[in-house]
């Protein structure tokens, strides 16, 4: 898995996850639960499969600007 973005909130990682996964890139939040049951994480990541990394990249980029 790799790291495409790191986010403040959990609304900021579930709207990266599913801008991704409605340009067809699977994406995931590793540290979803920490939020649920601890209440305080410094960043959330927002990870993809190695071989989409290129294309989740790319994808937030465009979403950026």
């Amino acid at each position: 898995m790799t790291t495409v973005a790191e986010c403040g909130t959990i609304e900021q990682a579930a709207v990266l996850r599913s801008l991704l996964a409605d340009c067809g890139v699977a994406a995931y939040l590793p540290d979803e639960l920490a939020v649920t049951y601890r209440g305080t994480v410094s960043s959330l990541r927002v990870q993809v499969a190695d071989e989409d990394a290129e294309s989740a990249r790319r994808i937030l980029e465009a979403k950026a600007q």
